[in-house]
């Protein structure tokens, strides 16, 4: 760390003294954000009266926005506001949204009043109690999910070297595993134990404090205006050919348009490729497209070829892409339903701990932690000792959905098991806990951690070697609009259910829990063999970067 240091010294900003501030920022949004999303099932349910299906969905929902929220940050920073001003803004959100959270716990006016079971003098829940409750959590999953990409964006920022980058990304991920397995585990256990005011304040708190870290830094940034979004070129491709869809395509190249000249680099092909024809339409140049200096008069008229071919190699991924949508699904909703068998199970560990439900799904953080460690270490370099080969990213990931199913049969025989012991009257006296150990959860949730393990970094890595430079950065877009679209597909499925079966009831000890796993086995597996067949059809077009288990050779 030393070297990349003394080379920042002539730099008035920039360089490796923005990064504690950066990794306390977000260690800080971290803690604030994750602190109470991971245990807002059970507050939903004991603090709300919320039926706990439909917080599980809430649940869904939230964590569906988190991951869409940061995608459409990234392109406010990259097209309006940058990155610093973007973070700053969000930040302010975030806690406006956490401090009246915290307030539906600490003032009576906004919390419903409990209700005794068989009372007939129950007072009507005022409205104004959940509108409260869910502006407060709109804001604050608003609010984080604007710092999620833009921070990692804004410290990469700050440095040259991509090996530099890739250090910090390293530490930027270690830091934010670190303080989400703090979030469910330490902040939730004060929720259920001490208070839900104080847990939610601490949470206040931890947002405080990193945003007035992250002004600390203000005058050592680095800060880049914005210069516009991936996004909105693919755009301007589509608008393109659309207003152009009436004219003949060229039979030559000199009618396609290829950008100022100078510019082009010597890859881009003299005439695009043959595949999605319709779209060349978007580069055909016309009169009056062109200014004297050579620049398009109108972008979203005419486009270059560049622009064209780097929207074709998207459409060529999409299928595989679309395979991991499923995967995603049933993640979610295991998510969202283990913490309500969590809820109906004996958590104590030992005569006086008790697991919080909500920190159950830290097994899954942890075993991808584990895993990931392992893997450079141990796995993949005994993979290519037998093989003669590196582990591709298409192998990765198909080795992910193979996991993730039997991870979901899993979760369908402790489930059964469960049901068993519910049924046999194995209950608390008064209560829906049944007397089998919440322990009996780990199993199925390691095991979708370790395939997170697989498919997730194979994701990021097969998008990023595929795309062109100029796409570079929407590799981890790809995934973050994949798991927000998950999410909202396991709120779908679990609503589906719930019309047309028995087996989601508010108390789920009188349903069947176990068939939603079933059907998720089903769904995975039929899944699988669409992705293999998406797999075999697709040609890596790098192939180089293959062979080096898809991480660029730049350094």
């Amino acid at each position: 760390m030393e070297a990349p240091s003394e080379a920042r010294l002539s730099r008035s900003t920039g360089g490796w003294i923005t990064f504690p501030f950066i990794i306390a920022s977000s260690v800080g949004l971290t803690l604030a954000f994750g602190g109470w999303q991971s245990n807002l099932i059970v507050y939903l349910i004991e603090e709300f009266e919320v039926e706990s299906i439909d917080a599980a969905q809430i649940s869904n929902l939230v964590n569906g926005a988190g991951s869409l929220i940061p995608v459409l940050a990234a392109i406010v920073a990259d097209s309006f506001l940058g990155c610093f001003s973007t973070i700053w803004i969000s930040s302010i959100i975030s806690l406006l949204g956490t401090i009246l959270l915290a307030l539906t716990a600490t003032l009576d006016s906004l919390r419903p009043k409990p209700c005794e079971v068989d009372s007939t003098s129950c007072i009507p829940k005022p409205r104004i109690q959940y509108v409260v409750l869910y502006a407060a959590i709109v804001l604050a999953t608003l609010g984080s999910g604007g710092t999620r990409s833009t921070l990692s964006t804004i410290g990469a920022d700050q440095l040259n070297k991509p090996k530099e980058q890739g250090i910090f990304f390293n530490w930027f991920f270690f830091f934010w595993y670190s303080a989400s397995v703090v979030a469910s585990t330490a902040i939730v256990y004060v929720e259920d134990n001490v208070s839900w005011k104080v847990g939610f304040f601490i949470c206040a708190a931890a947002n405080v404090v990193a945003l007035v870290i992250f002004l600390m830094g203000t005058r050592f940034y680095t800060k880049f205006k914005p210069e516009g979004s991936p996004f909105t070129s693919l755009a301007r491709v589509v608008v393109a050919s659309i207003r152009k869809r009436k004219m003949p395509l060229p039979l030559t190249g000199d009618d396609f348009y290829h950008g100022r000249s100078g510019v082009e680099p010597k890859a881009i092909p003299f005439a695009p490729s043959k595949t999605f024809r319709f779209l060349n339409r978007a580069a055909i140049k016309s009169e009056g497209d062109i200014k004297p200096d050579g620049s398009p008069t109108n972008r979203w008229r005419l486009c270059s070829v560049q622009e064209v071919e780097d929207f074709k190699s998207l459409i060529k991924i999409v299928p595989l892409w679309s395979s991991s949508f499923f995967l995603g699904t049933t993640i979610g909703v295991q998510a969202s339903l283990s913490v309500l068998q969590a809820l109906a199970m004996d958590r104590h560990v030992g005569p006086h701990f008790q697991i919080p439900a909500g920190s159950v799904l830290v097994f899954v953080l942890i075993s991808t932690a584990i895993f990931l460690a392992l893997f450079d270490k141990f796995l993949f370099p005994t993979w290519k000792n037998l093989t003669g080969k590196s582990l591709t990213p298409l192998q990765r990931i198909g080795v992910g959905h193979v996991l993730n199913f039997i991870s979901m049969g899993v979760s369908a025989l402790v489930e059964s098991k469960r049901l068993k012991l519910a049924k046999s009257k194995h209950l608390d006296q008064g209560s829906i806990i049944v007397h089998m150990s919440v322990l009996w959860l780990v199993p199925q949730l390691a095991l979708v951690g370790i395939a997170e393990a697989f498919h997730y970094p194979g994701q990021v890595s097969l998008y990023y070697q595929e795309f062109p430079i100029t796409l570079k950065n929407m590799a981890t877009a790809m995934i973050s609009v994949l798991v927000g679209i998950a999410f909202y597909l396991a709120t779908a499925l679990i609503d589906v259910v719930r019309k047309t079966t028995t087996w989601l009831p508010g108390n789920i000890n009188n349903g069947r829990l176990d068939n939603v796993y079933w059907l998720l086995v089903v769904g995975s597996v039929l899944n699988f063999g669409y992705y293999v067949t998406c797999a075999w059809y697709y040609k890596y077009q790098n192939l180089k970067e293959v062979d080096h288990n898809g991480s660029t050779s730049d350094e």
